[in-house]
């Protein structure tokens, strides 16, 4: 079974609580997403191998600590996860983006895919696949399928919120996939919506309804 992480940073609490407040604009709710973002990768990176190398400092050589061999990849769920990429690449410059579309029908409540990118070397590098919302469960699950289709098998799956019910899913449908994540709140509605949640996110980063 893949683990849960669940993040109590204080600066990612507080701020996810400012996300929460409706009367937040698009503008602070994007700079807090994207500030989330990086602090949550901080984290989700914590364990990248590292290699010695010998450099010189202006002082005399000494043998120090750089990342070793794995290759990052960043892949948003569009749109809402679009909102997190840049905290990431803020830490990690070189990581590669794919996007992957997805709606979800809002009869079926199902997720529809309409468009899939990757870096052509996606199977080679560890994936980040970061969504705000983990509702139902439906688009990640279906995510992380496309990226197992596509030979990718290092695959991490990083949101803001949680419901219970949406991250049982992913978890048995993935059960190889780690979930980080900022919070876990109390349920799903009847509109498949997470409460207390901070409503839809995608509206709430593009300004859209």
């Amino acid at each position: 079974m893949g683990k849960l992480y669940v993040f109590d940073h204080p600066l990612i609490q507080h701020k996810l609580s400012i996300m929460r407040n409706k009367n937040t604009g698009s503008k602070e709710f994007r700079e807090l997403l994207n500030e989330i973002g990086m602090l949550m990768a901080y984290e989700v990176t914590r364990d990248l191998p590292l290699q010695d190398v010998e450099i010189e400092t202006p002082i005399c050589k000494c043998t120090t600590k750089m990342l070793s061999g794995r290759k990052l990849g960043v892949v948003p769920i569009l749109r809402a996860g679009l909102g997190m990429v840049d905290g990431i690449l803020n830490l990690v410059p070189a990581a590669k983006v794919g996007h992957i579309g997805l709606y979800r029908d809002p009869e079926t409540k199902m997720p529809v895919e309409y468009y899939c990118k990757l870096p052509v070397d996606a199977p080679e590098r560890l994936l980040i696949i970061v969504d705000p919302m983990l509702a139902t469960g439906g688009s990640s699950v279906a995510a992380i399928q496309f990226l197992k289709d596509r030979g990718c098998f290092n695959i991490r799956l990083m949101c803001l919120i949680g419901a219970p019910e949406g991250i049982a899913v992913v978890q048995k449908a993935h059960p190889d996939v780690d979930i980080y994540i900022a919070a876990v709140d109390e349920r799903l509605n009847e509109h498949a919506y997470i409460v207390p949640g901070l409503g839809d996110a995608g509206d709430r980063l593009f300004g859209t309804k």
